[in-house]
């Protein structure tokens, strides 16, 4: 099943920024793929998505946000925050951020 990306307007912001700045294209690039394997299969080995507690769910707050690498092994590595929803075959980003 192929999904349907969403952005909260956090994250379009973020995305945006992240295609603005020419010093991070490697970073776009990097992004662009993990959204790519989002769309196909979030549960890909490369995302290593996992359940992150810190943040809630925006359209269900019993469901579960979960994690996926943009970047591995690099300081202040850029992370996706994602959930599925609102709709069924959809996911939505809710956050594109280093890791602290």
């Amino acid at each position: 099943m192929q999904f349907a990306l969403n952005f909260t307007p956090e994250a379009q912001a973020q995305y945006e920024a992240i295609k603005k700045d020419h010093s991070k294209i490697g970073l776009e690039s990097q992004v662009r793929k993990c959204l790519g394997y989002l769309e196909i299969n979030p549960r890909h080995p490369s995302l290593r998505t996992h359940k992150f507690t810190s943040l809630e769910n925006p359209f269900n707050p019993k469901e579960s946000v979960f994690e996926a690498y943009a970047q591995n092994r690099t300081p202040g590595a850029y992370r996706i925050f994602w959930c599925y929803g609102p709709k069924k075959g959809q996911i939505t980003i809710i956050s594109i951020t280093p890791h602290p």
